[in-house]
């Protein structure tokens, strides 16, 4: 008996992340033992991941699950899974709107779902949220293309479009858009805004916990009084906005924000949860870009972009460059609600084929 089980999956970087992509079917059906082959797939926990295919970094040690779907007008199901590299931990409490880019081509590549066309829509159930979104994929001559102009920040060169368009997502994990009831809240003596548009954030000015915002994320990273002062505030909004003790969890992120300067509306650092991400999240920009058109928000003044109603393009700077979200906006009585978001990604195939990991993570029956 070989000391090693091969696990089908494929590699593709989704977005600004990269990750490994599986079919249901393949991983156990128990809880624990997926985790335990999944950490052992990715080589966690070890800060570089080096007995595995993570590459020590939470934005490269991601995991996608895939199955095809039984909901009516749609056609797969994605749980997506955060492998930690520092700590033997699988996390299902957050989305991935990166990997989520790289699931319509994975669906397409592995015969889920076929090809209508020059273009595929895949219609995507977000498991851990419980929202669907559409996402539009090349296809000439029925093949995935992956060449294209598009470009995204954090990723080097150009490759073929992928739109996305988020339905529903409001308060997808913590039951409002607003979870506080308040467009701004003061937490730990810190004006913060607490919103859920596909992501949990908690948005604050930059300055307010002392730095400018601007900083690279490693300056900030090894600034212990600022990172000790975000962590309290995380755990404390966490309470409120319907996530318990959030202690070991994800979410929520923590946005700090600032003045843009290079055209954006808005500057952001964000904590994802311990470590400053390079860029930003999908889901974390669609928040950011809901508060800064929310008045009364900690993002509002500073975005200085008014109330209106339409649609309205906007992007979120981050370390790496500029995130570019579109929200369909409307006003009633004042009041202003997002009615869809939607973005641009790009994903591309790197490998196919088996990982292995040791038979005593997941005996053969």
């Amino acid at each position: 008996m070989s000391s090693q089980r091969a696990i089908p999956c494929l590699v593709l970087r989704g977005g600004t992340s990269k990750g490994l992509y599986f079919h249901a079917r393949d991983l156990p059906e128990d809880v624990a033992t997926r985790d335990a082959v999944l950490l052992a797939a990715m080589g966690s926990p070890d800060v570089r991941e080096i007995d595995g295919m993570g590459g020590g970094h939470p934005l490269t040690s991601k995991v996608a699950v895939i199955r095809p779907s039984t909901r009516p007008e749609i056609d797969v199901d994605y749980l997506f899974l955060q492998v930690w590299p520092d700590r033997a931990e699988v996390s299902d409490n957050q989305n991935c709107g990166n990997l989520l880019a790289g699931v319509g081509p994975f669906a397409l590549e592995e015969g889920i779902v076929g090809a209508s066309g020059e273009v595929t829509s895949v219609r995507i159930w977000m498991e851990n949220t419980h929202s669907a979104a559409v996402a539009r994929i090349e296809t000439p001559g029925g093949v995935v293309n992956y060449t294209g102009a598009a470009h995204i920040d954090g990723v080097p060169g150009t490759s073929a479009a992928i739109p996305v368009e988020f339905l529903d997502v409001a308060g997808s994990t913590c039951g409002a858009l607003l979870p506080t009831g308040h467009a701004m809240d003061v937490v730990e003596g810190v004006q913060v805004t607490c919103i859920d548009n596909g992501m949990p954030v908690v948005c604050l000015r930059a300055e307010d916990v002392g730095i400018s915002g601007y900083e690279e994320p490693r300056a900030i990273e090894s600034n212990v009084a600022v990172c000790e002062k975000v962590e309290e505030i995380r755990l404390a909004a966490g309470r409120m906005m319907n996530l318990g003790d959030v202690t070991n969890k994800t979410v929520p992120k923590v946005t700090l924000l600032a003045p843009a300067k290079d055209g954006g509306v808005v500057t952001t650092r964000t904590f994802i949860p311990k470590k400053v991400h390079e860029a930003i999240g999908v889901f974390g920009a669609v928040s950011v870009a809901t508060a800064c058109l929310i008045p009364g928000s900690v993002a509002f003044d500073l975005a200085g972009l008014g109330v209106s109603e339409g649609t309205r393009t906007l992007e979120i700077e981050h370390p790496t460059g500029y995130f570019s979200v579109t929200l369909e906006v409307s006003v009633r009585d004042g009041v202003v609600a997002v009615v869809s978001a939607a973005l641009l990604r790009t994903a591309r195939l790197l490998m196919r084929g088996d990982v292995f990991v040791p038979i005593s993570t997941w005996p053969t029956p």
